[in-house]
């Protein structure tokens, strides 16, 4: 007896995390198509074979189900590690590599990443997730200037570059045509016209 109640309670917890996963998945893949505001507790439980109590037994509110999307989807997609970059000697070409790999990334992450753009302005809980990413970047852009710094010149390619790495550029240079490459060789003609390189 004693032995078959660990091994039945391990099996329930076990279920209970299968249970979860399929319930996050369900929720990622929900918010990527329709957006966190579209998307119901019961839109959620019947992408995930689910009832909407065992929804809110896993998340109470919709915070609880925004966090568990952010932070699982984070998990899942994490940006460009500057170590790609940061040994590279000559500025341009490093410069040219964290583009490239930002690039990329929103290659293949940005139908969460329009979501969460459109949505934020109603969506509070996203609000702090963007920022914090925004935050990434400025750093990003800092360590990737060129020129003294202080100068007109460092201001204005800390500038150009920051404008660069965010999403919306990307999305509305890829509106216009431009591939990656494209985008990565108009970027170094913006900073070779404020003097960043």
């Amino acid at each position: 007896m004693t032995e078959k109640r660990p091994y039945r309670m391990r099996r329930r917890a076990e279920s209970q995390d299968q249970t979860r996963q399929r319930i996050v998945d369900a929720i990622i893949e929900l918010h990527e198509e329709l957006g966190p505001r579209a998307s119901s507790i019961s839109a959620i439980a019947e992408r995930a074979g689910v009832q909407r109590l065992t929804v809110y037994r896993h998340f109470p509110d919709d915070e609880a189900v925004l966090t568990a999307c952010t932070s699982e989807w984070g998990r899942r997609n994490p940006p460009p590690d500057p170590a790609l970059w940061e040994g590279i000697a000559d500025p341009a070409k490093r410069v040219r590599s964290a583009l490239a790999s930002f690039f990329k990334y929103y290659s293949g992450t940005w139908r969460m990443w329009s979501v969460g753009h459109r949505e934020a302005p109603d969506v509070p809980p996203l609000q702090p997730v963007l920022a914090e990413f925004g935050r990434m970047l400025d750093g990003i852009a800092a360590s990737l200037a060129t020129g003294r710094r202080g100068s007109k010149a460092h201001a204005r390619a800390v500038a150009t570059l920051r404008h660069a790495l965010a999403f919306p550029t990307w999305e509305s240079l890829q509106a216009q045509g431009l591939d990656d490459d494209g985008k990565v060789a108009l970027v170094e003609a913006w900073l070779a016209g404020v003097g960043g390189r």
